[in-house]
């Protein structure tokens, strides 16, 4: 069975990166170094054009995932900025105060995205019960799970990971993610049995303006998608088929 590679981007660079490496699935966000936030409106053009699926992060801002009714508004018309670009599917996340999903939010940001593929993201690492919390992502309809099982790296949350995998018995997918590479991803796949990963496949790139990085208008450690490194990915999870 072929491993499914989504590779996340933000920016054109790293969007036209990813596919020429063979990405089978886009997750498109702006800033990357925050985790990933709702992609801008010219970037969402551009994923439009993609020949492979783009799902669109919706994330306003980095505070919390305890959203706001102001939050929320604003998630609903990204969402339907999504669906008028005709990208195919979206990734969301809530939760209340106390860890837990928001049930109420996520099932109106789910219905407000009916005919767009779901997905829920790394908010599910932060809850205090993950088994509670995959049987309301399965309730809610969500497609998959992208989860580093609860660790900073997903190759640290090997038996957590298998654990959901089992527990999903393919009603969702589980989709490990945070620090997958094609030097581990062998091992994340073999140990967990799980069908799709999810990685950045960025480079490093030199900081060439340190006057920027001084004033904060750039990061000292700037990176973007590469496509030899998605190539490299593709080949490792090929093998392992």
């Amino acid at each position: 069975m072929a491993v499914l590679l989504e590779v996340c981007v933000d920016s054109v660079d790293g969007l036209e990166a990813a596919i020429a490496g063979g990405a089978d699935r886009i997750e498109l966000c702006s800033a990357l170094d925050l985790g990933g936030l709702t992609p801008t409106p010219g970037l969402i053009a551009a994923a439009a054009r993609a020949p492979i699926p783009v799902y669109a992060m919706i994330r306003p801002h980095a505070r919390s995932f305890a959203w706001s009714p102001a939050d929320a508004a604003a998630m609903l018309a990204e969402i339907d900025a999504v669906r008028a670009a005709g990208l195919a599917g979206v990734v969301l996340g809530a939760a209340r105060p106390d860890g837990h999903l928001d049930i109420a939010l996520l099932r109106t940001l789910c219905e407000r995205a009916h005919g767009l593929g779901t997905t829920l993201h790394r908010v599910f690492d932060l809850v205090p019960d993950p088994a509670r919390a995959l049987e309301d992502a399965v309730a809610l309809g969500f497609e998959r799970i992208l989860t580093s099982g609860g660790a900073a790296r997903a190759a640290d949350a090997l038996d957590a990971l298998a654990g959901l995998a089992r527990r999903a018995a393919g009603r969702i997918a589980v989709m490990p993610g945070s620090g997958v590479a094609a030097d581990n991803v062998a091992r994340i796949v073999r140990a967990t049995g799980v069908a799709e990963v999810h990685a950045s496949c960025r480079e490093a790139l030199a900081p060439d303006d340190s006057k920027g990085v001084e004033l904060g208008f750039f990061p000292a450690r700037p990176a973007c998608t590469s496509q030899r490194l998605v190539q490299a990915f593709k080949q490792t999870l090929a093998a392992i088929g």
